[in-house]
């Protein structure tokens, strides 16, 4: 049977920086244990935070990703829109860089991701408060074995 299963949830607070994230969006979505075969759509209900997929086991990989985004767009350029503080507007270009959602493919109840695929929260202000996400997961259910 063809399902659409939409849940919208708070992450914890993160610090400026790149966060592993993906045990706590599919903790959110017991039901795709029962999905044969579909779509996750993540969306970040924010514009100074973001989302991304990279390497999920080396500690090393966030700490450098954190380094290069802010290298591409730093606190200390002479930003025009600096009325919510200098780390906004550099915040604003990270996350049109990184992006604000992500498709992901589902096969019988798990992420069809690589082996060192992981879903990063890329939280781009210093103190950038509680981030929203919506996920969407559409597919065909009740055929895994898994469920």
């Amino acid at each position: 049977m063809t399902r659409w299963i939409q849940r919208e949830f708070e992450l914890p607070e993160y610090p400026r920086g790149c966060h592993l994230i993906t045990n706590l969006i599919l903790s959110q979505l017991p039901e795709l244990s029962d999905c044969s075969v579909g779509l996750m759509h993540i969306f970040i209900l924010h514009t100074s935070a973001s989302l991304a997929i990279s390497e999920n086991a080396d500690p090393d990989v966030r700490t450098d990703m954190t380094t290069a985004l802010n290298k591409l767009a730093p606190d200390t350029w002479p930003w025009t829109h600096s009325c919510e503080g200098p780390d906004d507007m550099p915040a604003h270009v990270k996350a049109v860089l990184t992006g604000s959602f992500l498709s992901l493919p589902v096969q019988h109840g798990t992420l069809r991701c690589g082996i060192w695929q992981g879903i990063y929260l890329c939280e781009h202000r210093n103190q950038g408060g509680k981030r929203r996400l919506v996920v969407t997961l559409h597919g065909e259910f009740g055929t895994t074995g898994h469920g």
